[in-house]
């Protein structure tokens, strides 16, 4: 599992695709979620815009990142 840091309160799982390499463009981050791609603390996640908090864990092709704050 990877840990990615945010000095923000939440970051948008597309956002947090793209910032944490699971994907490369804006675009192929939406197409993935909105295709049922993406899991989100285990479930899948289909609101590419959903807000994502320390503590949460996005899962992509065997990958986990988990999003903590950046102290």
């Amino acid at each position: 599992m990877e840990i990615i840091k945010i000095n923000e309160e939440y970051i948008r799982l597309d956002n947090l695709m793209k910032f944490s390499g699971l994907c490369d463009t804006g675009g192929r981050a939406k197409y993935l979620i909105q295709n049922g791609e993406v899991k989100l603390n285990g479930e899948i996640c289909t609101m590419r815009g959903k807000k994502i908090r320390p503590g949460d864990k996005v899962e992509y092709q065997g990958r986990t990142v988990e999003v903590a704050v950046e102290s």
